[in-house]
């Protein structure tokens, strides 16, 4: 089942950004990279995600020698991210295709964010879909290298100004026809709840109506899941949070990372919330119509009104149930005459009046 046959049958999709979080993970069990990185892809499977998404890139073409900081140094202390990056650059084309092959044995989408043009490159046969970062807004020659490839993307617009979202989506729709989902995304890690600026996700929605708009979270995980669901409830559909087999590690994404159980609560959330939503259409529901019928009032005589008799607004009232003439109908009833001997408290239908 892909992206799209997910959002129409459960109403979202998942992404658990693994990122470059295994090397870490990798180190704590004292395991070899690879057996990390599978262990993370199959714990993430495990909990209930629908893709799996790395990153690719060599430090070289991703920063320059001199490139500070922008994260929270007190949980990642390397100020330069050339030096970061050097740290996290291992894996190229076979290691992704080994991993791509065994998430599609674990039946979970395969995702990598390129950050060059060669690993988006390679990256083309292991990927249904592409995944842009933020940091690639304004690359307009980089997104249309991708977007020429003819699938899929997913672009993060986070720190960026309308007129650069403008930029980017003309970019890829200028190549490429498939469908484009963009996620907002606060690029402040982590980013304090209060500058988790959820509206923006409605203007997404209204200003990129062919679009299907999703979101990119950095905040911690809250208690109850509050910040995805919000998300959700503004239109995001596809949700992209970075994932950890252990939040406590030292590092640059573990801190503001998912685990396991923290994926479990997510979908038990937005199910819930799924179950909730119904339609938009304004009709009484299956469900109500005894409701409907019982709960509503019919008019009813306050008195014995005999055959023949001329019917005042005096002589009628309106009680449960709905069972006869509405009082909307009320017009229709007053001046005319009882085709039948009425008594009191008589729940009045149309053969009752001529």
């Amino acid at each position: 089942m892909n992206m799209f046959e997910k959002l129409d049958s459960q109403g979202y999709y998942l992404i658990a950004e693994i990122g470059v979080n295994f090397y870490d993970i990798a180190a704590k069990e004292n395991i070899a990279l690879m057996d990390a990185a599978k262990l993370m892809v199959k714990e993430a499977q495990k909990a209930g995600v629908d893709a799996v998404k790395f990153q690719s890139y060599k430090a070289g073409t991703l920063a320059a020698k001199y490139s500070p900081s922008y994260w929270d140094t007190s949980e990642e202390a390397t100020t330069s991210q050339y030096e970061l990056f050097q740290k996290f650059d291992k894996f190229g084309e076979s290691e992704y295709k080994e991993l791509a092959k065994y998430a599609q044995q674990l039946n979970v989408d395969f995702l990598s964010t390129p950050f060059d043009f060669e690993s988006s490159d390679y990256l083309d046969r292991f990927m249904p879909m592409y995944k842009i970062s933020s940091s690639d807004v304004t690359n307009l020659p980089f997104i249309e290298h991708i977007s020429k490839k003819d699938k899929p993307i997913i672009l993060s617009v986070g720190a960026s100004n309308e007129d650069e979202i403008i930029r980017a989506v003309d970019a890829i729709r200028n190549n490429n026809n498939q469908p484009l989902i963009l996620l907002h995304c606060v690029l402040e890690y982590p980013t304090p709840y209060e500058h988790a600026n959820l509206l923006k996700i409605k203007t997404l929605v209204e200003k990129f109506p062919n679009c299907i708009i999703g979101y990119s979270d950095h905040t911690k995980p809250d208690v109850h899941k509050d910040v995805i669901k919000a998300a959700y409830l503004m239109g995001a559909k596809v949700i992209e949070k970075h994932f950890t087999l252990d939040k406590t590690l030292k590092g640059n994404d573990h801190y503001h990372a998912m685990d396991p159980s923290d994926i479990v609560e997510i979908k038990q959330g937005l199910d819930f919330i799924k179950q909730l939503e119904g339609n938009r259409e304004l009709v009484c529901l299956d469900s109500e119509i005894a409701a409907r019928i019982n709960a509503r009032r019919s008019i009813v005589t306050k008195q014995d009104i005999p055959q023949g008799t001329v019917i005042t607004r005096e002589m009628i009232t309106f009680k449960r149930p709905g069972l006869g003439i509405s009082p909307s109908q009320i017009e229709e009833v007053i001046g005319k005459t009882a085709a039948v001997d009425l008594d009191e408290d008589t729940i009045m239908k149309e053969e009752m009046i001529n």
